[in-house]
């Protein structure tokens, strides 16, 4: 029986944090990292998922894939099944399947393994059934991804790393705007510039589908802003509209959203006049706002900033929606190893595990195969 394997990447979000699911703007790029998925046939009607990252190995059948039926899953596997139910539920007709999973990124990060782990399933399955893959139906295969994480999974995501991953492009970063998910390719020239980000990972691991955590609280709080508002998304407010927030809280939240979205267009203008110094202001401001306004941040993912930026870097921010996860460090190449040891050294000098560390460039979207 035939057999397909995909690949799609992890990502780095430059700049642009809590705005997706607001209405707002983001400016992520795709990593080398990523996760690959072959998909074989079976001539039967059951599901069989092996991962090399857990020892376990889930088989079930295709009536198993419903909303009821995830609550016996494991974790890692509703986000394989999820993408199966949401795929049957717009009508792709599925066959029993294998499925064996591979990745290298690391999970929980903040570099969006779960939209990559969703992505892979589906470009695999799709191309395995012949589904239309080309670049105009990438945003409609991100959308059933999402659709997965949110409704399958329970993570209130709002939709950028399916984009990003199914759609990015080599050296470029995808500016997304989420008011009408409207999409453009913006050229990204760390290479030429001498640049490189280094990521940080704390190694305080971040779940998004927990609904107690963080993250779900701040999307929330949010939600309950532009309800005051009467406004479907936050991002669709002005600045004018922050007078009229009574709670202080909402009134911090919104002042984020806002600003980030005033930030990602800022940064456009930067590297586009190749201003690398306002670039690396930018994302240390980004940094400060969802600190303080959003309280996203962590003492490690502060510490780790504040060292890049005196260690030599341009700029550096919390990635990926914080409350764990990692930090991005815009840093040129030379100095990438010294930032690295002096974000190791003040981590020891804190009790601290060592962070790891990754130096990453834009790098090329999903494609069947495995990106050579």
């Amino acid at each position: 029986m035939s057999s397909v394997t995909a690949f799609a990447p992890g990502r780095v979000n430059l700049i642009g944090d809590h705005t997706d699911y607001n209405g707002g703007l983001c400016l992520p790029f795709a990593i080398a990292l990523g996760t690959t998925t072959t998909a074989r046939e079976r001539g039967d009607d059951r599901v069989r998922v092996r991962s090399t990252a857990f020892r376990e190995v889930w088989t079930g059948r295709l009536a198993d894939l419903t909303l009821v039926g995830r609550a016996a899953m494991p974790g890692w596997v509703r986000y394989v099944a999820g993408v199966l139910w949401a795929a049957r539920d717009e009508g792709w007709r599925l066959p029993g399947l294998d499925l064996v999973i591979d990745s290298d990124l690391p999970s929980g990060a903040g570099l969006s393994s779960s939209a990559a782990l969703e992505c892979s399933v589906a470009l695999a399955v799709g191309s395995l059934l012949d589904r239309p893959l080309d670049p105009g139906s990438r945003q409609p295969l991100a959308a059933l991804c999402s659709r997965a994480e949110r409704e399958y999974v329970g993570a209130p995501t709002g939709g950028m790393d399916q984009l990003v991953s199914l759609l990015a492009k080599p050296d470029h970063a995808l500016l997304i705007d989420f008011a009408d998910t409207s999409l453009q390719h913006v050229p990204l020239p760390l290479r030429d510039a001498g640049l490189v980000l280094l990521v940080s990972d704390t190694g305080a691991a971040h779940d998004l589908a927990d609904a107690g955590s963080g993250y779900a609280q701040r999307r929330t709080e949010c939600d309950a802003a532009a309800a005051v508002l009467e406004l479907p998304r936050l991002g669709l407010a002005w600045a004018d509209d922050l007078s009229r927030l009574d709670d202080d809280v909402h009134r911090a939240r919104a002042r984020h959203v806002l600003s980030e979205s005033a930030r990602v267009e800022d940064t456009v203008t930067a590297v586009a006049a190749g201003d690398w110094d306002r670039v690396g202001t930018i994302l240390s401001a980004s940094h400060a706002s969802l600190r303080g306004d959003y309280a996203a941040s962590t003492p490690a993912l502060d510490l780790a900033v504040a060292t890049a930026v005196e260690a030599g870097a341009l700029g550096a921010r919390l990635t990926g929606g914080g409350f764990g996860g990692s930090s991005i460090a815009l840093v040129p190449e030379e100095r990438a190893t010294a930032v690295q040891d002096a974000i190791d050294t003040a981590f020891a000098a804190d009790g601290l595990r060592a962070p790891t560390h990754l130096t990453v460039l834009p790098a090329e979207g999903a494609a069947v195969g495995r990106p050579s």
